[in-house]
């Protein structure tokens, strides 16, 4: 039986941790600690919410609407960081699994990051992805749910160290990024079912999200 992407994340995070340096953990962590004490996951959008419509481009540039996918029924929308993320990674992936159980409950399954076009058709060739990967410019969609977030400068030089160059990936020098977040919206637009956590590193499960859809 293959392991849940709870287990998954979690083997990578012990794995990842071993070979980082004590002095990067302790800003990692740290930056952790300090986003989930803003409490930004308890005043994002959630259960009951109206979702605020989306106009995004894929990653062939062509754009997509929130309300149009609404029009035929419920929708699973990942919000993640980005493909240099090998945590949203393999979310991804995990999704791309239970796709199949998810067009058979009825939904339609999209991700939105901050990348550009360009990065989130590197991010679905290289995960070969069958379901949308829209690029939220600026967070502009990401902000409308309240899930962007300031990367904190000592967290910024850690990322610049591992050779990430979120500038590049973005196409703009905020440093924003969204707390990763899935949400599954019932087709009158409001969310039935939310995901979202502080910590990077924890994902919803698919067949949470899976359950979630059965039970609209």
């Amino acid at each position: 039986m293959a392991n849940s992407l709870s287990d998954q994340l979690r083997q990578q995070n012990e794995a990842s941790r071993e070979r980082l340096a004590p002095d990067t953990l302790e800003v990692m962590d740290r930056a952790v600690c300090d986003l989930a004490a803003s409490g930004i996951v308890e005043s994002s959008l959630g259960v009951g919410s109206k979702v605020p419509d989306l106009s995004l481009p894929d990653a062939t540039g062509t754009k997509v609407s929130l309300s149009s996918l609404l029009a035929d029924g419920p929708v699973v929308l990942a919000f993640y960081r980005g493909g240099w993320c090998p945590y949203c990674s393999t979310e991804l992936r995990a999704l791309q699994a239970k796709l199949p159980e998810i067009t058979a409950a009825g939904g339609k399954l999209v991700a939105v990051s901050p990348q550009t076009p360009d990065n989130s058709l590197s991010t679905s060739e290289k995960l070969g992805l069958a379901f949308p990967v829209l690029s939220d410019e600026g967070n502009r969609a990401a902000e409308s749910f309240g899930l962007v977030f300031s990367l904190p400068e000592a967290l910024r030089s850690v990322y610049a160290g591992f050779g990430l160059d979120l500038p590049a990936a973005n196409g703009d020098d905020t440093f924003t990024l969204p707390v990763p977040a899935t949400y599954v919206v019932a087709s009158d637009g409001t969310v039935a079912w939310r995901f979202a956590d502080a910590d990077y590193t924890k994902r919803a499960e698919p067949d949470d999200v899976v359950a979630a859809l059965r039970a609209l």
